[in-house]
């Protein structure tokens, strides 16, 4: 009894104890590893030409409750492109499960600690499409500094060695055609003349 009298008579004098806040006029800051719900990163000033997402539709396919839906856009030959043509999330059946996150192998979707989402329109008020869901990289940044960090050094890195690499590749074709024109031409033998027919 006596220590549940200190916890509760603490829980009024400690300060570090005082954890009510007048919400919303006071608002406590979510932590780091808060989740919500999903957003797309996209680099760069335009939301558009910067998303990170190829539309691999990896995410789509493992979303549990399958509520993420994507269309490859493609050019006017029909032939795809990798950016999304419609990426569109129902906030209103995700569970924050975070399984999109885990299963991109681009770090284009990440989550949002927004928790203000209500809406009078059940329907298409909480279906979010890529241009609702786009945020920059520096918002990303924000959220998750840690996680943010680790994944541009990881994005700079694998950039680099795909650079280094095309670069290998362009001088060793450079080199492949540079032999092959110094290569003297191969001897072709003159064909057999037929002999002189006697008259």
């Amino acid at each position: 009894m006596v220590e549940t009298a200190r916890n509760f008579f603490g829980s009024y004098t400690s300060e570090d104890r005082l954890v009510t806040v007048e919400y919303p006029e006071e608002r406590l800051p979510p932590k780091e590893n808060t989740r919500n719900f999903p957003f797309l990163v996209y680099d760069g000033s335009d939301a558009e030409k910067g998303l990170r997402c190829v539309a691999c539709k990896i995410c789509e396919k493992d979303c549990p409750p399958q509520c993420i839906y994507i269309v490859l856009e493609r050019d006017e030959k029909g032939r795809p492109q990798k950016h999304p043509k419609v990426f569109d999330i129902d906030i209103s059946v995700c569970m924050s499960c975070q399984i999109c996150v885990e299963v991109c192998p681009f770090e284009a979707i990440k989550m949002d600690t927004e928790f203000e989402l209500s809406n009078t329109d059940r329907f298409e008020g909480l279906l979010l499409d890529k241009h609702q869901l786009a945020r920059s990289n520096e918002y990303y940044h924000k959220l998750h500094p840690t996680e943010a960090a680790e994944v541009d050094a990881r994005l700079a890195e694998e950039k680099a060695k795909a650079e280094a690499k095309a670069k290998t590749d362009a001088e060793k074709a450079k080199a492949a055609a540079a032999a092959k024109a110094a290569a003297p031409a191969p001897h072709t033998a003159a064909p057999p003349q037929p002999p002189p027919k006697s008259s």
